[in-house]
């Protein structure tokens, strides 16, 4: 709407969110198939978007893949839980960026990528995720510091909890917690118990449900660290984000440990 060209990127070209975007958006809008995991597609992208471009400039790149499936405790977590995490959110996002930093160094532009906070506070039951979250802060902010010389201005944006089509998805969440119940040592599945797991798949569904489907804030510091002379460096796009940074910068951490568990996941079985 804002006259701008825009490549976006999707897992999947005849899927529900591509028919979406061909339906709403103008012919500005071109559409890229990309699992950023996989570097070949990476490099095709890179590919279709110089062969669209001609001789014109990539202005931006935003990072906003992100994959989450924790429904447990750093025990009870899968390692292909935390693989899976670290490949999309950090490893992913890195080589797209590395791909397409030439072009965004010659156009003097512009890298925003989406975090969360719980790349940097400890959220209960979100180890793997919030791992690969701070994994993902570090690169971003070493990068802003090497391209400084270039011309080009690095934002991060820190989202509070918005509806998303995984996180609201029931069936999806199902699938995750059966092939945790299916995969975890007989052990360990005993030791915690069954009802301990099952409230926190509960907890994380209902916590999913209250999040906020308007996702305006986050678009505004998108278009704002997009097209700002002075963008900020960081953006914390969504509702009780300053409370809590407040609580957690500045409050003993006793009184942050338990905002933070209250603000989340407040479970009241205990390990059998």
């Amino acid at each position: 709407a804002m006259g701008f060209e825009v490549f976006a990127t999707v897992l999947n070209l005849d899927g529900e969110g591509a028919k979406h975007l061909r339906r709403v958006c103008s012919s500005r809008l071109t559409l890229l198939q990309v699992d950023i995991t996989q570097p070949q597609q990476v490099q095709q992208a890179l590919l279709d978007t110089k062969a669209k471009l001609g001789m014109r400039d990539l202005w931006g790149l935003v990072n906003n893949a992100g994959w989450c499936v924790n429904i447990g405790d750093v025990e009870l977590s899968l390692m292909s839980t935390y693989r899976g995490c670290m490949e999309v959110n950090f490893f992913g996002t890195l080589n797209v960026t590395r791909t397409f930093l030439p072009l965004l160094r010659q156009a003097k532009g512009r890298i925003v990528t989406i975090s969360s906070p719980s790349g940097e506070h400890p959220f209960p039951c979100l180890a793997s995720y919030g791992a690969s979250k701070a994994a993902l802060n570090l690169f971003t902010n070493t990068l802003r510091h090497e391209l400084e010389p270039w011309g080009v201005k690095v934002s991060t944006i820190l989202p509070s909890a918005f509806k998303t089509g995984q996180s609201s998805n029931t069936e999806y969440w199902e699938k995750q917690y059966k092939n945790l119940i299916q995969d975890l040592p007989p052990s360990l599945l005993e030791e915690y118990g069954e009802e301990y797991l099952l409230e926190t798949k509960e907890l994380f569904q209902s916590y999913a449900k209250t999040a906020k489907e308007d996702l305006s804030p986050v678009i505004d510091t998108i278009v704002d660290a997009l097209l700002s002379s002075q963008p900020q460096v960081r953006y914390y796009a969504g509702p009780g984000l300053s409370l809590m940074y407040f609580i957690c910068s500045y409050l003993p951490l006793s009184i942050s440990d338990r905002f933070l568990q209250k603000l989340f996941v407040q479970k009241k079985v205990m390990p059998r």
